[in-house]
């Protein structure tokens, strides 16, 4: 358990480290808020969020997975696979709860109040793959044991799960741009920082669209694909429009009072 809890923590400053310095250097585009504002924001956000993952779950979802796997519950544990692969189709199931998960946060209007908070940053970085209000962390938290049980996930899985959805947020939100010969085949696969900046759009119609995490196949699958902003990668105008001024956006107090505040006047 405890090696456990070191690679989830290596692999994930591991990752942010190594993006946070790839914006250092070749950055996509300059935010309208100072970086000090919206970091000191998002990464205590974060402390937040682990802080009700805990409390909530005090020993990891791998103990849920071990739970179920004990009592042979779940779609896996009740079919015979070769372990490995059962892994490969929990990692691939588990992906598809989070698209739905985060469709769902769109369009129900009480969980919109909660993940509007993710949206609200004006600008992507590395860190707002991060930016999560704790009581949207609480209730993923519950979505992942629910998924993990039903499905009988293997602990190994859901472990790699986690760590492979962290590593996706950083990914995919990061303030980068690849090279379209690089961008292009890559995002046959997995979400990539282009095909996330759109979901980021303040077009209604793009920011509900583009809703994977790591793989793409998903917004192929179930429609809700959007290849190419109307205004370009360049043109896109980021967040939401009524959080687009550091007053909205600075002071964590003012973060985490989003969902229960009506939303300000658009400027």
């Amino acid at each position: 358990m405890q090696n456990e809890v070191w690679l989830r923590m290596g692999s994930f400053i591991g990752v942010l480290v190594i993006m946070m310095m790839w914006e250092a250097y070749l950055p996509n585009r300059v935010s309208p808020v100072t970086k000090l504002k919206r970091w000191s924001s998002n990464f205590i956000l974060v402390l937040c969020g682990a802080a009700v993952a805990r409390l909530l779950v005090p020993a990891g979802l791998a103990v849920v997975a071990v739970f179920a796997a004990q009592q042979h519950f779940g779609l896996l544990n009740l079919i015979e696979l070769p372990y490995w692969l059962a892994i490969a189709v929990a990692v691939v199931l588990l992906d598809c709860l989070i698209y739905w998960q985060h469709r769902l946060f769109h369009h129900v209007p009480i969980l919109w109040c909660l993940h509007r908070v993710h949206h609200a940053d004006p600008h992507l970085d590395a860190s707002t793959g991060l930016r999560f209000h704790p009581i949207e962390i609480a209730l993923s938290l519950g979505v992942k044991a629910l998924g993990i049980v039903l499905l009988g996930v293997p602990a190994e899985a859901t472990l790699i799960f986690e760590i492979l959805l962290n590593a996706s947020s950083i990914f995919n939100h990061s303030n980068i741009k690849l090279p379209d010969w690089l961008e292009w085949p890559l995002r046959k696969l997995i979400v990539t920082q282009a095909m996330h900046r759109i979901h980021h759009s303040q077009v209604v119609t793009e920011t509900n669209s583009n809703y994977g995490f790591c793989l793409s196949l998903w917004d192929k699958l179930f429609g809700s694909y959007t290849e190419q902003a109307k205004a370009g990668d360049k043109g896109l105008i980021l967040g939401l429009k009524e959080y687009n001024s550091e007053t909205n956006n600075s002071g964590i107090g003012t973060v985490l009072l989003i969902p229960f505040r009506p939303k300000p006047d658009k400027s």
